[in-house]
C-alpha cells in the first residue's frame, strides 16, 4: 500500500469517504423525507457502503476512510505519520462534498444526516467511545495481523459499522467517524455536540488498537 503514490491513496480516501456519507447520510435523507429505508435500511446502507469502499480501496489507500484510524493506525505505526495530514485532509473534503450534494439535490433535510446526541452527550461520547473501540479492534485484526483472513476484512469491518448503527445509531448516531460527522455539520451548520463525535472515535480507536496491540502476540506452542 505504501509504495502507491500519495496523491493517489488521497485521492482513493477522498473518493471512498464521499461515498461513504452520500451513501449512509443519504439513508438518512431519504427516509426523512420518504419514510424509507427506515431505521434498519440506514443502517445497512452504512454497513455495505463501507464493505463496498473496503472491497474497491483497501488495496490502494488501506481504505481508512476515518481520521481516528488513520491517527490510530499511526500511533501503532502501521501507517507513516509524515502522511497523517494528507490522509485526515482528504476524508474531510470527501465527506463535505458529499454533504454538498445531498444538500443539492434535496435541500437541508434532517441536517443531512448530522450526528446529534439522543439523551446526554457524555452518554452518547462514552458511547461512542466503545463503538469506535470494538470497530477498531476489527481492523486492526484483519488489516495488520497475517494470521487473519484477510479476504475478510471489508465483510467483517462492514458488518461491525451495521451492526454498531443497528443498536446504538439511535442513542449516539454510531458516527464513529469524524469525518462523517464533521461533513454534515460544516455544510448544514449543525455544531451542537459535534465535540462529541471527535472525541470519542479518537479516544475509542486508539483504546482499539492497543488492545488489539495487546492481545496479538502468539505464545510459544507448548514442545
Amino acid at each position: 500500500m505504501t509504495d502507491v503514490p500519495l496523491l493517489r491513496r488521497t485521492a482513493a480516501e477522498g473518493i471512498g469517504t464521499f461515498t461513504l456519507v452520500l451513501a449512509g447520510c443519504g439513508a438518512i435523507v431519504v427516509d426523512a423525507l420518504t419514510g424509507s429505508p427506515g431505521h434498519v435500511g440506514v443502517a445497512l446502507s452504512f454497513g455495505l457502503v463501507v464493505m463496498a469502499m473496503v472491497a474497491s480501496v483497501g488495496h490502494i489507500s488501506g481504505a481508512h476512510l476515518n481520521p481516528a484510524v488513520t491517527l490510530a493506525f499511526a500511533l501503532t505505526r502501521h501507517f507513516p505519520t509524515k502522511d497523517v495530514p494528507a490522509y485526515l485532509f482528504a476524508q474531510v473534503a470527501g465527506a463535505t462534498g458529499a454533504s454538498a450534494v445531498l444538500k443539492a439535490l434535496f435541500g437541508d433535510v434532517a441536517n443531512l444526516g448530522s450526528t446529534t446526541p439522543y439523551a446526554s452527550a457524555w452518554q452518547s461520547v462514552a458511547l461512542e467511545t466503545v463503538l469506535t473501540a470494538v470497530l477498531m479492534f476489527v481492523i486492526m485484526a484483519v488489516a495488520t495481523d497475517t494470521r487473519a483472513a484477510g479476504q475478510l476484512a471489508a465483510l467483517s469491518i462492514g458488518a461491525t459499522v451495521g451492526l454498531a448503527a443497528l443498536w446504538a445509531g439511535p442513542i449516539s448516531g454510531a458516527s464513529m467517524n469524524p469525518a462523517r460527522s464533521l461533513g454534515p455539520a460544516i455544510v448544514s451548520a449543525t455544531w451542537a455536540h459535534q465535540w462529541v463525535y471527535v472525541l470519542g472515535p479518537l479516544a475509542g480507536a486508539v483504546a482499539g488498537a492497543l488492545a488489539y496491540q495487546a492481545v496479538r502476540s502468539v505464545s510459544p506452542s507448548p514442545s
